[in-house]
Parts: structure tokens; sequence; C-alpha cells
């Protein structure tokens, strides 16, 4: 009888000595199948915080990109929308033409500015409507200077049509003494008055 006790405690250490060994490795592997899971959760995460950062990154350059494409688009359309902008800029292509007291007629210098804005006419802007405004100084009366003004304008478009052209290109207009480029009352002020400007109106 005690040897049958005896083995039977033996089978039962033997027993729980198994199961505390067996319950051991399951720990082990536990603590092993969780190690990963961490690892890959960490993983993920950082991957999904590199890749908000590139959108990020790539949206603000995306927005300085167009944002460097619509100034130049809006210096664009206020150059061909607006009429300020394009007298504005014609008055930086074109040259100012001058005339003597009292005269309409060409002079040399007259001549050579014309040269100069008729091949900027021809090469830039050949279908181009230019307004040539005549203008005079405030000597005189109002209707006599509107009366220069125009002949100023005509003598002008009648010498780029010389040059090539075309008249139904170009346009005038006389505003007398009534748009002075220089106040003033002496001669250095109304040579700068007898004038021709040009305007790009179409």
């Amino acid at each position: 009888m005690k040897k049958s006790l005896v083995a039977f405690l033996a089978g039962i250490s033997i027993a729980a000595l198994l199961a505390g060994g067996c319950a051991n490795k399951e720990v082990v592997k536990k603590e092993e199948a969780v190690v990963p899971v961490v690892a890959a959760e960490k993983t993920d995460a950082a991957k999904r915080a590199e890749k908000a950062e590139l959108a990020e990154q790539s949206r603000l350059a995306e927005q300085a990109r167009l944002a460097t494409q619509v100034k130049p688009a809006q210096n664009e359309v206020m150059s061909s929308d607006s009429p300020q902008a394009s007298s504005a800029a014609a008055k930086n292509v074109f040259e100012t033409v001058y005339f003597d007291f009292d005269k309409s007629d060409l002079r040399q210098d007259a001549r050579d500015v014309l040269s100069k804005n008729a091949a900027v006419i021809l090469k830039s802007m050949p279908r181009a409507k230019i307004q040539i405004a005549g203008h005079c100084d405030e000597r005189g009366s109002a209707e006599y200077n509107l009366a220069l003004g125009e002949h100023r304008a005509k003598s002008v478009q009648k010498y780029l049509t010389t040059l090539g052209v075309k008249t139904e290109n170009l346009s005038v207009i006389s505003y007398g003494k009534e748009k002075p480029a220089v106040n003033g009352n002496d001669e250095a002020a109304w040579a700068k008055n007898r004038r021709a400007e040009f305007a790009v109106v179409k």
C-alpha cells in the first residue's frame, strides 16, 4: 500500500511539474507574441505619420506653385482687360513725339521716334488699334488748340501709314491744352506739352 501511495504521489508530482513547465512555456509564448504586435503597431503609426507629413508638404508645395502662377495671370488680365493698364503699357512701349510752337509738321527727331514706334507696332502688335492723341501748350484759345492738336495727331497718323502701319488700325483724338504733361508757364514746360502720345485702345 505504501508503494502504491508513493507511486501515486510521484505521479501527481510529475504531473504538477509538467503542468507548471507547460504553463511557463505558454507564458513565454504569449509574451513573445505580444512584443511583435506592439512593434508592428508602432511601425504602422510611424508610417501613417510620415505619410501625413509628406502629404502636407506636397499640399504646401502645390499651393506655392499655384500662387506663383496666379500672379503672372493676374498681371496678364490687367494688361489686356484694363484700359488704364493698356494705356500705361502703350506709354512704356511707345515714345512721345514733340512739336515746335504753333506747328504740326514733323521735325527730324519726331520722324526718328515714329520710325521706332512703327517698328514696334508692325512687329509686336500688327492688329492692335492705336489711338494718337494730339496735345498743345496752354497758350491760345481752347478751340484753336483743339484744332492744332488734331492736326498734330493727323500728321503722326499719316507718317505712320507711310512706314507700313495700316490706316484702319490708327485713330486720332485732340485734347488741345486740356491735359498738360507738365505744369508750368515757361518754355521748358510748354515744350513738353506740345506732343502726340499713343494708347492701345483695343
